[in-house]
């Protein structure tokens, strides 16, 4: 009999499923590399610092634990001044006890800020390594919400192991400290009772947490489905609002919260039988320790001192036994905590592994090309013109996930003074091919070179959707320039002057209230389309490249106001490669693509009028 599909999915699942397996520790190991890359590294000598604390910690705490016995035995003497030196003791002993554990807090909560320092960082450098970060968001659909996993997922993970980095460092050194002392006390009845005690709950607490896990991981991407859904509304309010869209919004809103809130009720219901399990195994603990001591006591162990000094050892032992009992507890204790720090480890890991795989891949495709395309042949003569921005030999190419074929062998160079108009009906490719030419997309087939240069002096795309981050007026325009050359500010200030004023946005100024002036405000709140548009060109115009790739930047303005644009990206030399539908666009240019659809093209000369 075939097996059904659904026991076949189920068990797919089950495969890929977080675990606390070797998975787990491997990926928990390549975190721990990036936090500690050496041992003299910042985060290494925190660490050593606060095992030196913890250590010291532990040391008075044991005296402070032992005080108890103390006092039995003064006060059954009857002793006044051994009384008072006890008591004084006693607080010096505290108030120590109280500095240290407030300083074991202080640099875990150090620790914590420098683990999320380093592990974000060094996620940022990946992410934004190429266009990783499109590929990741745009193309790769296997990784969710790859934004929480380094905004919110590295947090958590960072805050949840620092607070238990203390306990989890000094546990070897107590428990080994505290199971000799329980052995000299108990003989060897007590450490093993205990010891085997620890080893059915750890078991226990094994099998509680592995469903806890694998819920954990689906809770945290519904929680970024939640924003997400947020962000969305957020970005295209006025849209939304266009389209009286809060009703329908509101329900779909309220559906992925839900489906989070179901989650999370799973996960509370599975972590119950954890917290069961966990206060079953401290309370019954408690119990044991005097069941240990009271071994020896009835087997009349100690029947040769008075009841003054047995309770006093009673009191003694008493500690031992509950402290490492306690130990162990705190151990178990952890499990939620590390079932936490198990979910957040697979979704960073697994972040890890693709930041890493896309960045290879990168590389890869980077040699290749480099490969493919020699400047220079065997002869020393050069294959392509220097000034050739682009050069496709039989290249077809399709939309990522799919088979069919939008351009298939096209061919065409596109050199300095030669303008090209890309036109075409909706879906025929034309976005894409620029997709394709910007290095978005990969070719299924045939060859492209293109001007390595990018931004000033070479190449720059103006996309169909207007790109501002944050920052000031000048930051916009500049972009993606991060700073003005020191000794051209004046002339700088000129320039973006004169083509804010080309542009028509000179009272831009006025509203920003000057070019370096921060603004609370988002870009896409307070431009119209039009302006939009025209603050695009203003960039276009300061960076002034050799080669503009336009898509369709000009479809919220008027032909007039087209017309003075582009006769300005002439007058400043650079060659076109435009998107377009108005037949108003011929005139600026040279060379017409068509794309027809079904993969067939036509390049024709236009005939100026």
């Amino acid at each position: 009999m075939a097996p059904e599909p659904g026991g076949a999915l189920k068990e797919q699942r089950d495969k890929k499923r977080p675990r606390l397996d070797l998975l787990f520790l491997q990926r928990f190991l390549r975190i721990q590399a990036i936090l500690f890359p050496c041992w003299s590294s910042q985060n290494s000598l925190m660490f050593l610092t606060l095992l030196c604390v913890a250590l010291l910690e532990q040391i008075v705490i044991y005296q402070v634990g032992v005080i108890p016995s103390q006092y039995f035995g003064v006060l059954g003497h009857r002793d006044l001044e051994g009384f008072k030196n006890l008591t004084l003791i006693a607080v010096i002993l505290i108030i120590t006890n109280s500095t240290l554990k407030s300083f074991d807090q202080f640099i875990c909560n150090l620790i914590y800020v420098n683990w999320r320092k380093n592990l974000t960082e060094y996620f940022h450098r990946y992410y934004f390594g190429g266009k990783v970060y499109y590929t990741l968001n745009v193309l790769h659909k296997d990784l969710d919400n790859p934004d929480q996993r380094i905004s919110q997922d590295v947090d958590r993970f960072c805050r949840q192991l620092s607070s238990m980095s203390s306990k989890l460092l000094i546990a070897p050194f107590t428990l080994a400290y505290y199971t000799y002392q329980c052995f000299t006390s108990t003989s060897w009845l007590g450490p093993v009772s205990i010891f085997g005690y620890f080893v059915v709950g750890t078991m226990v607490n094994k099998i509680l947490m592995g469903p806890i896990i694998a819920t954990l991981v689906h809770q945290e991407k519904l929680e970024g489905d939640f924003r997400f859904k947020h962000m969305q509304i957020r970005v295209n309010a006025e849209s939304a609002a266009f389209y009286r869209a809060g009703r329908v919004e509101y329900l779909r809103t309220n559906q992925r919260l839900q489906n989070l809130l179901q989650t999370q009720r799973e996960l509370m219901q599975k972590e119950l039988w954890l917290y069961i399990g966990i206060n079953t195994f401290d309370y019954l603990g408690s119990i044991l320790s005097y069941v240990v001591i009271a071994i020896p006591v009835f087997s009349g162990v100690y029947s040769h001192i008075d009841a003054t000094e047995l309770s006093a050892l009673v009191s003694k032992n008493a500690f031992v036994c509950i402290y490492l009992i306690n130990c162990f507890s705190q151990l178990i204790d952890l499990s939620t905590t590390v079932s936490d720090v198990a979910g957040y480890t697979h979704r960073i890991g697994e972040l890890q592994e693709t930041l890493l795989e896309l960045t290879q891949k990168e590389k890869d495709c980077a040699a290749e090309g480099e490969s493919r395309w020699d400047l220079e042949n065997v002869s020393g003569e050069p294959v392509v013109a220097v000034d050739t921005a682009f050069l496709l030999d039989r290249v077809s190419f399709s939309a990522p996930c799919c088979d069919q074929l939008l351009v298939q062998n096209l061919t065409l160079s596109v050199s300095q003074g030669n303008n090209l108009l890309i036109v075409g009906n909706t879906g025929t490719g034309k976005t894409s091919l620029l997709r394709v030419l910007a290095g978005l997309w990969e070719n299924t087939r045939g060859n492209i070179q293109v001007l390595p240069c990018f931004g000033p002096h070479g190449i720059l795309y103006l996309p169909q959707k207007p790109f501002f981050s944050d920052g000031t007026l000048r930051e916009q325009v500049i972009y993606p320039l991060t700073e003005i050359y020191p000794d051209s500010g004046s002339v700088d200030d000129e320039r973006i002057l004169r083509f804010l004023q080309l542009t028509g946005l000179s009272s831009l100024l006025a509203r920003t209230g000057g070019l370096d002036q921060k603004v609370e405000w988002n870009w896409y709140d307070v431009l119209s389309p039009g302006e939009m548009q025209r603050l695009s060109f203003t960039r276009l115009f300061y960076l002034q490249p050799r080669y503009a790739v336009l898509d369709e930047i000009t479809s919220a303005l008027t032909e007039e106001v087209e017309s003075e644009l582009y006769r300005a990206c002439k007058q400043l030399g650079m060659t076109l490669i435009s998107v377009g539908h108005r037949s108003s666009l011929e005139k600026f240019h040279d060379w017409m693509l068509k794309l027809c659809g079904g993969g067939k093209w036509e390049l024709s000369r236009i005939k100026k009028k």
